[in-house]
């Protein structure tokens, strides 16, 4: 009897606040600065990504960081740090109208971020670290909020069922997958187009209902050119192109970074696109997607 191939497994819903990210809903755009530099820049970014958004149909979540952990060099400006941080990304959320999402680096911050944030959002190089993922499904799942993996750009696309497991076993299957491209050789990230089919139909046994999560493209990381020289490169030229292959190929959300000056950006200056290029380019990803649906 010649073996037949077992189905592929349906995504569920991961909701970010009023946002619902997964199949039958509008392209999610999680976007906003690398780093939240000051309250007014992150106020103005997000009001016009807001708007186009709105204008477009699209589900949009506000994303900035209150500290960048993993730099370079231990001059580089990290952000406001916590206490400010926070308060300044629950004064976006509550003006905005519009969920927010922050990364953490360790698990004494889940809690407090949590209590501020729509989504906690889990660094690509900390995907497998088993205290901070537990305390991530724990504070996300007290509060009703999801969680947003990265995948490690060590990792294969089916390796994310173990950060996946680690969450559902620590109470929480409202969550998120970001693909952001993997290591090939050196100063050079690749995106596998096949394996991020196969991580939109992930195997994950431990949800409740067996269902894969949604799956991010980040659009804006998926263009560095990690270790470079000084400070890592990029192709942000390249962005565009990226985005519409992956809304093409049926991913349900994609995180893009942008900044009004990127050369003059604390972090990710490399990468991050123009604000004033998001609305043409979150036209033709409306566009596409509208094409495929």
């Amino acid at each position: 009897m010649t073996p037949t191939t077992p189905p592929p497994t349906q995504p569920r819903l991961c909701s970010v606040g009023p946002v619902e990210i997964g199949p039958g809903r509008p392209l999610a755009v999680i976007a906003g600065p690398c780093t939240l530099e000051s309250f007014d820049m992150g106020l103005e970014i997000g009001r016009t990504l807001r708007d186009t958004c709105a204008e477009l149909g699209l589900g949009y979540v506000f994303k900035a960081s209150f500290d960048k952990a993993n730099r370079t060099s231990v001059t580089s400006p990290r952000g406001p740090g916590l206490a400010e941080g926070l308060d300044q990304l629950g004064r976006i959320r509550d003006e905005l109208g519009v969920p927010v999402t922050t990364d953490i680096h360790d698990p004494a911050q889940a809690e407090p971020v949590a209590a501020v944030v729509d989504a906690l959002q889990i660094p690509a190089f900390l995907c497998r670290q088993s205290d901070l993922l537990a305390a991530a499904a724990e504070a996300a799942n007290a509060r009703g909020i999801a969680v947003n993996v990265k995948k490690g750009q060590f990792l294969s696309p089916g390796e994310m069922v173990g950060p996946v497991r680690k969450l559902a076993e620590s109470g929480c299957e409202n969550v998120l997958l970001t693909e952001r491209g993997t290591f090939f050789g050196y100063h050079r990230l690749v995106n596998d187009f096949i394996g991020l089919g196969d991580m939109m139909e992930l195997d994950c046994s431990a949800f409740s209902d067996a269902g894969s999560p949604p799956v991010c493209f980040d659009v804006t990381h998926s263009t560095q050119l990690p270790g470079s020289g000084t400070q890592t490169g990029g192709r942000p030229e390249r962005a565009p192109l990226l985005a519409r292959a992956a809304v093409a190929a049926g991913v349900h959300a994609v995180f893009i970074e942008c900044h009004p000056e990127p050369s003059e950006a604390w972090s990710d200056g490399a990468t991050q696109l123009r604000t004033e290029e998001m609305a043409p380019l979150l036209r033709t990803l409306a566009a596409v997607r509208d094409s495929i649906a």
